[in-house]
């Protein structure tokens, strides 16, 4: 995949690092541009997948062994691109580079939400790549914004296309703290319509396809006022020049009412000011007047057949062969500069294509330079070779579909299943526009109450979306407000705004991009639309469901038990909707297994354990925030039973409920809860007084019927939980059973060890069930001890003690030929091995020799037990600190003649987490 890195040079103990040997060829501004510049651009996207009335992403098994699949791609692509591995041929990390700071890309505002809650270091360090990127490249930073959730924007009404435009900027500006520059355009998809959107909205260059060109043509000057149109609709426009676009007179010559910003023409520091950063290029002239008049936007179209090849052969596996291939591109007309730009999809960098995020590193930082090359991005080459260049697009095209924007609307083939048709996509399509349109005559009517502008207040919703605190909120409410509003109507405006977020939710692309309806990107969009209906009820009582279904009816489904997408709703998106009595119940009976306030509820005596309390707890289930004011806990026998009063307040909409709940647990996985309004402090004590004497009588039947006496027979069980609490109890409620099965399998193995032993010493398969009970006694047994060395972490003897264990279990499971089957463990050794190394390197009153030495027997110990740990994280760690702190701390006690014993030991750790030492190591002996 790469090249042994060139070793950088040593002049006596001056120790250089090799990332700072990278030679990046820099322009100065005030000159054209000249030679060959190259531009990957990666598009890194994924659909919101958070359950609309959770604010979160549930399990989705299908991205096992991850969580979901923001979480799989994430590992296999956003974190590896962050820390790109160059290696030698030894396969040890000579350098570790930020591919975000010479890609070219953006990332949709969805998924940089998930990246700032789930890995902030991986954020962060794209935030610093596009900084660094604009030092780099004179104020030009890398990232681009995005439409906000990747709609079809031609397909869009026009308020859809600018709030989608504006909080994609918001989004942008916000995170990245400058103005965008260009936009990417979900799925390419554009029309002259959008093209005016986004002038208006002050963007100066997008991204296009080069099967979107129509025509184009020399722009028109003094001296050539009328020069030739060529056309190039068949992929035939020349992509190494940027090209200018501008909006048709009739588009151009009245404003929107929506606009924001003036249509005035960019000729330098007049007009809007996009312009002004352009120099002058002393091989154009200037064009003709009546050109000044009309506004335009920049285009870029990236080269197809590099593109994609990057996406379905193997170029990206060799840094050479990819540099090869966008050498082949290269125009030898002696122009005086050209750009090769590619784009695919960001995830195609790890995720479909894995490892490949280390071809970029060293094509980046290496290849390309060694050619001659200049990584860009696109707003700088801009910036120093404007077009000189006009062209005219098609009249609307996205860059997956060959029947412009059909995919998205139509049983156009594209994305087809085999045998599966796409006829659901119009109905789809054609439903959705009923309901935003009905949507908007209630957020007109009732949002007058509250907003002064409802369409700026909708526009401006971004700045809450973006930070929900409560004073966030109120600042936004009293910008917008007519008047005051009591705490109901505050409820009712973000009822209205949240309303509107869902409206533009359910036309996220991906909902039509495949082959059926019931998959889940189809089902999410439909599962926005749900939520978007209900709030509309809750406010101004419209019913709209029912139409709603109606026109679903009409898409017809690929699988027999959804026969078409109303269906589809009923089945797989209404039974996923939310109450507050469900949240109350998914907090009740998650409290049977939960620490109260330290007090340890499965603590005290089976037959008669209470825990009460009656001052307010507060705690969080997801988005809600759950006040517990009073709770009581009693056990008797085999049965528990808790009585609480508790009030729920959603942050995104400020509604809350009081609410009272029972919950008895009979035992095993068989629970009964039932929750009711709260009627009042006496009520509430007369019910607790009740249900608490009828666990007395030790009857599980006239509990349930006094449950049901009080409650109604509405009852919530452990099917009723959210997806991830209701996992983790079934965790609990197995754990007993797996305990005593463990010390089963253990027995077992231990009484038939010697039996074992025979068979594997003389080559024999030995008996499959003595065999998996081997596997497990000592899966058990190993994960026992690292729990214990965990706790004991910090006690050198007891750490001692645990790493001999762990390594007597190791060699017994090698002669048994088991396969330890402990992920949890695994991820356990990663960490303890990260700490200690954290440890080693920054604790100043750290004993080095013993840390050392544990911080060895760890890593030896992880690679015995043979369970597949990657150090990766371990190995960031070490090589930061080799050029930040390592070797200058090794080169000044060179300088000063002192014992580099310390620094011999540390670079031989760096040996044993695969990084690169040779060189120092034999430079200090």
């Amino acid at each position: 995949m790469t090249s042994a890195a060139e070793r950088p040079a040593m002049s006596g103990s001056n120790l250089t690092s090799p990332e700072n040997s990278t030679n990046t060829k820099m322009h100065d501004p005030s000159i054209a541009a000249t030679g060959v510049y190259v531009t990957v651009h990666g598009h890194f996207y994924q659909p919101p997948r958070e359950n609309p009335y959770l604010d979160a992403i549930e399990r989705q098994p299908g991205a096992a062994p991850f969580h979901d699949w923001n979480e799989r791609i994430h590992h296999e692509c956003y974190r590896p691109n962050a820390f790109a591995r160059v290696l030698n041929d030894r396969g040890e990390v000579v350098g570790i580079v930020n591919n975000y700071e010479y890609l070219s890309f953006n990332i949709g505002p969805t998924l940089m939400s998930w990246l700032e809650r789930h890995d902030v270091e991986v954020y962060q360090r794209i935030l610093e790549a596009d900084r660094k990127s604009c030092q780099r490249l004179h104020g030009h930073g890398n990232a681009i914004a995005q439409v906000y959730n990747h709609i079809i924007m031609p397909l869009a009404n026009e308020r859809d296309q600018y709030t989608q435009i504006r909080w994609g900027k918001a989004d942008f500006r916000s995170r990245f703290k400058r103005d965008p520059e260009g936009m990417w355009l979900a799925e390419t998809a554009v029309d002259y319509p959008t093209l005016e959107a986004l002038v208006k909205e002050g963007i100066r260059f997008i991204v296009l396809a080069p099967s979107q060109a129509q025509r184009c043509r020399l722009l028109p000057t003094k001296d050539n006022p009328h020069p030739q149109w060529h056309e190039v609709g068949g992929n035939q426009i020349d992509p190494t020049r940027p090209y200018r676009c501008y909006l048709k007179p009739t588009l151009s010559t009245a404003s929107s009412p929506l606009s924001t910003v003036s249509l005035s023409p960019r000729d330098g520091d007049q007009g809007s000011g996009i312009g002004d950063r352009e120099i002058e290029n002393p091989t154009s002239q200037s064009p003709i007047p009546d050109r000044q008049s009309l506004p335009y936007i920049d285009i870029f179209f990236y080269d197809g057949p590099i593109s994609r090849d990057m996406g379905f052969s193997d170029v990206l596996y060799s840094s050479s062969h990819l540099a090869g291939r966008i050498g082949s591109a290269v125009r030898g007309d002696h122009r005086p500069a050209q750009l090769i730009s590619v784009a695919t999809d960001g995830e195609t960098f790890g995720h479909h294509k894995g490892g490949t995020e280390k071809t970029l590193a060293f094509a980046f930082t290496k290849e390309f330079a060694h050619r001659g090359w200049t990584v860009t991005n696109f707003a700088h080459y801009l910036s120093i070779n404007p077009p000189t260049w006009e062209v005219e697009l098609k009249p609307v095209t996205a860059w997956s579909c060959a029947h412009g924007v059909d995919r998205w609307q139509d049983d156009c083939g594209c994305g087809g299943g085999g045998e599966w048709h796409q006829q659901w996509r119009r109905p789809l399509r054609n439903a959705l526009n009923w309901l935003r349109d009905r949507l908007v005559e209630v957020y007109e009517e009732h949002g007058r109450q509250f907003f002064c502008d409802p369409w700026l207040a909708r526009d401006e919703y971004i700045k809450v979306i973006l930070d929900r605190s409560p004073a966030n909120v109120h600042r936004f409410l009293s910008r917008h407000q007519t008047h005051k509003l009591t705490d109901a109507e505050q409820v009712d405006a973000l009822r209205l705004l949240e309303m509107q977020r869902h409206a533009l939710l359910m036309f996220t692309s991906c909902g039509w991009f495949f082959e059926e309806i019931s998959r889940p990107e189809g089902t999410q969009v439909l599962r926005y639309a749900a939520r978007a209906l209900e709030l509309a009820g809750d406010v101004a009582g419209v019913q709209l469901e029912k139409g709603f279904l109606k026109r679903l009816a009409i898409a017809p489904s690929n699988v027999d038990i959804f026969k078409h997408g109303a269906e589809v709703y009923r089945q797989l998106v209404a039974t996923s909707q939310l109450t507050f009595k469900q949240v109350a119940a998914h907090h009740a009976i998650a409290s049977l297994f939960n620490n109260h306030k330290g007090e340890t509820r499965n603590g005290g005596s089976a037959n008669n354990c209470t825990v009460r309390h009656s001052h307010p707890y507060q705690k969080r289930a997801y988005c809600y925030d759950v006040h517990e004011l009073d709770y009581h806990l009693q056990r008797l026998g085999s049965l528990t039973l808790a009585v609480g009063h508790l009030k729920l307040i959603s942050e995104i909409t400020w509604e809350s409920e009081h609410l009272v709940f029972a919950v008895l647990h009979l035992g095993g996985w068989d629970f009964h809860c039932c929750i009711q309004p709260f009627e009042g402090r006496r009520t509430y004590s007369q019910q607790k007084e009740k249900l608490l004497a009828s666990l007395q009588t030790a009857s599980a039947a006239n509990t349930i019927l006094t449950m049901m006496q009080l409650f109604g027979d509405q009852a919530f069980n452990l099917e009723n939980l959210f997806a991830e609490e209701r996992h983790r109890l079934m965790r609990l409620l197995s754990q007993e059973t797996l305990t005593r099965l463990d010390q089963l399998y253990t027995q077992t193995y231990r009484d038939n060890y010697g039996v074992l032993m025979a068979f594997h010493r003389d080559g024999l398969a030995a008996p499959q069930e003595l065999q998996v009970a081997a596997e497990i006694a000592l899966s058990y047994r190993c994960m026992t001890t690292l729990r214990a060395l965990e706790q004991d972490i910090s006690e050198p003897q007891l750490t001692v003690s645990h790493i001999l264990e762990l390594k007597a279990i190791a060699s017994e499971a090698k002669h048994l030929r088991c396969r330890l089957n402990i992920p949890e463990g695994k991820q356990m050794l990663e960490q303890l091995i990260l700490r200690s190394l954290w440890q080693l390197l920054h604790d100043v009153n750290g004993t080095f020799d013993a840390e050392m030495q544990r911080l060895e027997s760890l890593i030896d110990v992880a690679y015995q037990l043979d369970v597949g740990i990657t150090l990766d994280r371990s190995q960031e760690l070490y090589f930061s600190c080799l050029y930040n702190k390592i070797l200058p701390q090794c080169q000044m006690a060179i300088a000063n003649g002192e014992d580099t014993t310390r620094y011999r030991h540390l670079l031989k750790l760096g040996q044993r987490l695969a990084v690169d030492v040779s060189y120092w190591s034999s430079q200090i002996g």
